[in-house]
């Protein structure tokens, strides 16, 4: 979620915030550089497989002799902790460490893990402690991947490149998000879930050859080295010092705390309760995901003149789907309103990451993207944990509009931010 260009990034900036880089130039098609069309290819085809893997991880565990629902939760719990405990390493060494370096070699500890588990799952000798493990083993690398993947495109691409990139990544994304249920069903159904996990291994190691065979433009020079935690510390004035960038990411922090744990863990139970069961929630998960292809679309050409505006504003009307899906209202109803909030989503994750990319140093961009997905990293599992025992005190419908409520106080209050308003 975040990214890249300027000077060193020990040297905070001055209350020059933002950074304006001044009018940008006709918009370019990114495609027609080799760099991205590899990177783009790779990309496709793992955040292809990463959806099937959300689809057929739980029936992995399930398939374990003895396994119920406390091991389901264990083994994802063990991806999500251990990506938010390696998450601020992975960016200061993303700064430190070419960008394609570090994603190719955490494609290829990832491509090994899931490789391990879908053979192991395959002839049936999984067990739950395995999959601990290879769930923490490929958190830990995906944490490395995360920051140096946003941090990558100002090197292959021109600034006014970089908007149209971002939405092309988030469509194909989206368009996995539609399709990898329903292959990852067949998958699972035919084969069992060890198949789903090979498939994504192998994305893996298609990713892991474009990126092999990518050439940057313009490779960063990081400055010299020093302590780690002397990096880590440079990294965190690059986010303090601008207020667009803490506000926004506090505004993300409480989407993610709040909102999307109640969308999760309540809109199934109002759907299984009122709306007639699975069915009827995905066909309200599709809405989103058509609406999220949309926006992608939409920010392939749209950029607008105050994106922090745009972002802050965005934010806020996607703060409404937990109140949204806890609604009586028809499914129909709530699916179409849903469309709508997959729109604002896809276009306040495009233009927030292609602000970072524009307006952080270069050196720096990393390690900034590294906090950005820590704020919600760390604090979407313990909205899980708490949203479920909350349901029968509170009532479910309260709490998804007090869900609502609380995220669209605080972006709200970060729309009021005249740095982010200025941002352009």
């Amino acid at each position: 979620m975040t990214s890249l260009e300027g000077g060193p990034a020990r040297t905070p900036a001055p209350e020059v915030d933002p950074q304006p880089l001044g009018p940008t130039g006709p918009a370019r098609r990114p495609l027609a550089s080799p760099g991205f069309r590899l990177l783009f290819g790779g990309q496709a085809a793992s955040v292809f497989g990463d959806r099937l893997v959300l689809v057929a991880m739980p029936f992995a565990v399930l398939s374990i002799d003895g396994a119920g629902a406390a091991d389901v939760g264990l083994v994802l719990g063990a991806g999500a902790l251990s990506i938010a405990a390696f998450i601020l390493i992975g960016g200061v060494w993303a700064d430190r460490l070419p960008r394609r370096a570090t994603m190719l070699v955490s494609d290829s500890v990832r491509a090994v893990v899931q490789g391990v588990a879908a053979a192991f799952l395959l002839t049936g000798h999984a067990s739950v402690l395995l999959l601990v493990v290879v769930q923490l083993l490929y958190g830990a690398a995906d944490a490395f991947f995360r920051p140096a993947m946003l941090a990558l495109l100002p090197e292959l691409l021109d600034d006014d490149e970089l908007q149209p990139a971002n939405a092309l990544l988030s469509l194909s994304s989206n368009v996995s998000m539609v399709l990898g249920p329903v292959v990852a069903g067949v998958l699972v159904a035919t084969i069992n879930a060890g198949g789903a996990l090979a498939v994504d291994a192998a994305t893996f190691v298609v990713s892991a050859l474009t990126l092999a065979a990518l050439r940057v433009r313009r490779p960063l020079q990081p400055p010299p080295r020093e302590s780690f935690a002397t990096e880590l510390r440079a990294g965190w004035r690059e986010v303090r010092s601008r207020g667009w960038v803490w506000s926004t990411i506090l505004g993300f922090s409480a989407y993610h705390a709040l909102v999307l744990p109640a969308l999760f863990v309540l809109g199934p139970i109002v759907a299984e309760e009122s709306r007639g069961g699975a069915a009827a929630w995905g066909v309200i998960s599709a809405g989103f995901g058509v609406g999220a292809v949309v926006g992608s679309v939409a920010a392939l050409r749209w950029k607008p003149p105050r994106p922090g505006f745009v972002i802050a504003l965005c934010l806020l009307l996607a703060s409404s789907q937990s109140a949204i899906v806890t609604t009586t209202w028809p499914t129909a109803v709530v699916a179409a309103l849903e469309a709508v909030t997959g729109v604002m989503v896809a276009l306040t994750f495009t233009i927030w990451e292609t602000a970072l990319q524009r307006h952080i140093p270069a050196t720096a961009q990393a390690r900034v993207s590294s906090f950005d997905y820590l704020g919600s990293l760390t604090l979407m599992p313990l909205g899980f944990v708490v949203m479920g025992p909350l349901a029968p005190a509170v009532g479910v419908q309260r709490l998804g509009v007090a869900a609502t409520v609380v995220s669209a106080l605080v972006c709200a209050a970060v729309l009021a931010n005249r740095s982010l308003r200025r941002l352009t």
